[in-house]
């Protein structure tokens, strides 16, 4: 069941979207390009899951880009994100409270320090992995934004569970 707010002006119903930023930190390997992932654990979402190194909501008087930006520093402490916009996912999950999203997919090739695992209650392994050499499991709507990023054939909006 969607999350729903009382439209003040009309009184109706209406769902609540949820605002999210991603970053996929990549890098160039030995045998092509790397993402960084880390693996969900003790979250209560897709735990045991690879998942973008750094993500989270969008909070209220955020850009997506400062939401991007600020959860690189809180989950795998580094500064001076140089983000590149790849993609806008809406997308739904019917049987979940929380399934009208919207969520900011970023890239970062530059960044300042070393990432590292800052919050161990969530997040139980961080790991570099070739692009087309992905882990099981990735998060279902983080894989299809990793694909196409490694096919160069992600479009500006894209959609899941529709």
């Amino acid at each position: 069941m969607p999350v729903t707010v009382q439209d003040p002006a009309t009184g109706a119903e209406r769902f609540v979207v949820v605002p999210a930023a991603y970053v996929f930190f990549l890098r160039d390997g030995e045998h092509g390009t790397e993402v960084l992932l880390q693996l969900r654990r003790g979250t209560g979402y897709m735990d045991e899951h690879w998942a973008a190194a750094a993500a989270g909501h969008v909070e209220r008087g955020e850009t997506a880009e400062v939401a991007a930006r600020r959860e690189a520093h809180e989950e795998v402490a580094v500064e001076d994100v140089e983000l590149t916009f790849v993609t806008a996912m809406q997308r739904t999950a019917h049987d979940l409270p929380i399934d009208e999203r919207v969520d900011f997919f970023f890239t970062a090739r530059s960044w300042t320090g070393e990432p590292r695992i800052v919050e161990p209650s969530k997040c139980a392994d961080l790991r570099w992995y070739r692009l087309d050499g992905l882990p099981d499991p990735v998060v279902p709507h983080e894989r299809v934004v990793l694909e196409g990023i490694r096919a160069g054939s992600l479009p500006a909006l894209t959609h899941f569970g529709f």
